[in-house]
């Protein structure tokens, strides 16, 4: 069997599409292409996944300055750099994106950025502690979070230039799927060696990982056989910008994406403060490292599929049950909180509440990017995708405001607003347009 017949095996099982040749919304120099085109982006896009689980800044990277002893500051200031930092420049990127036929080398080069930001972090780990160690994985994070920027604008145009409409779900759900495996097995290894919990080695081989996978990613992702695209939209980044923004109010449809979009990161939010619950009710085991990323990994491994098949026919639809169950998951958070509060510090219980709220963010993220390369076009699609992004990275600033609330109230005032916020949500997305669906498919 040729390398080429197997990788249209690999598709035809992977995407469910025996023939290799359904191509909406795609140009037809690409279709005979994409099961290539789909292999490689798939493996390259698990690899990354599977970092990002490795070196959570969620997770695994405040694990990591606590157990070395570093500020609590620079524990509070990972995520929102982590989160706002990959989303705002965006909107700047995209314009430069547009001047180049083709956008794969941009996401080769945010790759090999991410994986020189770990290395150095490695190597920080390894000879820093205290806040010297602070700022370097702060700083190094913001580098990191940068080139992440670049990744996720391009790959949203490559996506939409080399794999089809009702096959794009499917490819991320099959990612998430993958890394949650990949994440599952690691995790496992943990768990079971706790006697390695949060020795420094163990970080320094966590962060030597991302590397190897953030460069393994880049070679593959740069085999791609991309066709060019159009260039049109190019030209001085500020002022193409400060254009782009009026699409959400010039463009109905858009602007309803951006603010389901917006009004969903109660699914993303909710998860560290229900940990914040259950860790502030007593010592559970399920707040260990190794048991927080098997949650994590189980909930990807389970979902990622399920996920993008759904998405591929109705993604808005996808959104809106994600909304419903995170929000439910918090809904009865609360409800333990209020009555039965020593059950959370039961294990099972825990464990339900971290895998269905995993669960429930995975959902929002595959439904959502699936709506967005789905309801643009190949000439507006990274446009769209930046203005998206950019005004998620303010949302998620302004995400800081939670923290005077728990400061102030408490975890649970936190989960009580996040509620609201994912009814809002799970209303808004109910509302949007099909943009997914595709009989003829």
């Amino acid at each position: 069997m040729t390398d080429k017949q197997l990788t249209e095996k690999v598709y035809g099982y992977l995407a469910e599409d025996e023939d290799a040749r359904v191509c909406k919304d795609i140009p037809e120099s690409a279709c005979n292409h994409q099961p290539k085109s789909f292999v490689l982006m798939l493996l390259s896009l698990t690899l990354t996944k599977l970092g990002d689980s490795l070196v959570s800044a969620r997770l695994v990277l405040p694990w990591m300055l606590s157990s070395l002893g570093a500020p609590a500051i620079f524990i509070s200031a990972l995520v929102p750099l982590r989160e706002s930092l990959a989303l705002l420049p965006q909107l700047f990127v995209a314009q430069q994106l547009r001047q180049q036929p083709v956008r794969k080398w941009f996401w080769v080069a945010g790759s090999v950025g991410q994986a020189a930001s770990l290395l150095l972090m490695l190597f920080a780990v390894a000879t820093l502690n205290n806040s010297a160690l602070g700022w370097s994985v702060v700083l190094l994070l913001a580098l990191f979070s940068l080139s992440r920027g670049i990744c996720s604008v391009a790959n949203k145009d490559v996506t939409g230039k080399t794999v089809s409409k009702t096959r794009r779900g499917r490819l991320s759900g099959v990612a998430a799927s993958s890394a949650g495996l990949l994440t599952l097995l690691t995790a496992l290894v943990i768990v079971f060696s706790p006697e390695v919990d949060g020795q420094r080695w163990l970080f320094l081989a966590l962060l030597g990982a991302g590397v190897v996978l953030w460069l393994l990613a880049a070679v593959l992702y740069a085999g791609i056989p991309e066709v060019a695209g159009a260039t049109e939209g190019g030209g001085n980044a500020v002022s193409e910008a400060v254009k782009s923004m009026s699409l959400l109010w010039k463009n109905g449809q858009f602007g309803h994406f951006v603010l389901t979009r917006a009004l969903l990161v109660a699914a993303a939010f909710a998860i560290p403060y229900i940990v914040v619950l259950i860790q502030r009710q007593g010592d559970t085991e399920l707040t260990s490292l190794g048991s927080l990323m098997l949650a994590s990994g189980l909930a990807g491994l389970l979902a990622g599929r399920f996920w993008g098949r759904w998405s591929d026919s109705a993604s808005h639809h996808v959104m809106a049950a994600a909304s419903i169950m995170s929000t439910l998951v918090m809904a009865a958070a609360l409800a333990i909180f209020y009555w039965a509060p020593n059950w959370l510090g039961l294990e099972w219980i825990a464990a339900l509440l971290l895998f269905a709220s995993a669960v429930a963010h995975h959902g929002a993220r595959v439904g959502r990017k699936t709506y967005l390369v789905d309801m643009a076009n190949q000439e507006n699609r990274a446009q769209l995708t930046a203005v998206s992004n950019t005004v998620m990275g303010v949302v998620l600033l302004a995400g800081l405001l939670l923290g005077w609330v728990d400061a102030a109230f408490g975890a649970h005032a936190v989960l009580w607003v996040l509620v609201v916020v994912g009814v809002l949500a799970t209303l808004s997305a109910l509302k949007l347009p099909d943009v997914s669906g595709d009989t003829s498919a």
